[in-house]
């Protein structure tokens, strides 16, 4: 992509996520970044470490991860979906604290911080609802919520993150980053239309685009998507060099 460098992308999972799920966008654009799916404690290659339920704990954790992969002064960028942007907001302003920040963070399947506020608390949810939350959002396959087993694995892991999203709805509000900021939703998505929310949380570039599909759209439209990280990635290391 560009001679004699490889641009770093930190990857962070939705609510329920592990480092496999970004396999599909890994396919797509691993021969031209270097690509670094990340993941919080209590699932994937972490299974057997405990579950974080606050925030501040998973920011440290990603910020940690971050760090200890760095390539000194090589440009990275960081993409999150979902929780991951929620998350990514905050890690990108930690990591500008660190004196490292990314050239631009993308965010998806997320309108921001305070936007369509709601006191919504679905990790302390009883089963049957939890599981009607769990089919609103897409994302889970049929076969987990019905098999007992699948569904007692993955639940815990599926509370623990929306109980980190949830408890502290709205520390994010009011910070401000000087990393651009590149926003993505599907179409369908109920909080579409306040995907602009997003630039009131960089000092930077801000600029967003509107993909067909639903809140998992990412994975209808992973040309698109790619498509967009590379001119992302492109517009960051123009603006680094100027």
């Amino acid at each position: 992509m560009y001679a004699n460098q490889k641009i770093q992308i930190f990857l962070l999972h939705f609510a329920g996520g592990s480092c496999y799920s970004f396999d599909f966008l890994k396919n797509e654009i691993q021969n031209d970044f270097e690509c670094h799916a990340l993941e919080l404690p209590g699932r994937g290659k972490r299974n057997q470490e405990s579950h974080l339920y606050k925030k501040a704990d998973a920011i440290h954790d990603y910020v940690s991860q971050i760090k200890s992969l760095r390539n000194n002064n090589q440009p990275y960028i960081i993409y999150g979906h979902s929780m991951g942007a929620t998350l990514g907001l905050s890690v990108t302003k930690k990591m500008e604290e660190h004196s490292d920040p990314p050239n631009i963070l993308i965010v998806s399947g997320n309108p921001g911080p305070g936007a369509s506020f709601n006191d919504k608390q679905r990790h302390a949810l009883g089963d049957i609802e939890f599981k009607k939350e769990l089919r609103s959002l897409g994302g889970v396959p049929e076969e987990i919520l019905e098999d007992e087993d699948l569904y007692n694995y993955f639940s815990p892991i599926m509370r623990a993150d929306f109980q980190i999203l949830e408890k502290d709805k709205l520390s994010e509000v009011g910070l401000l980053i000087e990393t651009p900021i590149f926003a993505v939703m599907g179409d369908q998505e109920e909080t579409v239309t306040e995907i602009e929310n997003w630039k009131l949380y960089t000092s930077g570039k801000f600029d967003y685009q509107v993909l067909s599909g639903n809140h998992f759209f990412i994975h209808s439209q992973v040309k698109a998507l790619s498509k967009i990280i590379y001119e992302c990635a492109t517009y960051s290391m123009v603006s680094m060099y100027k």
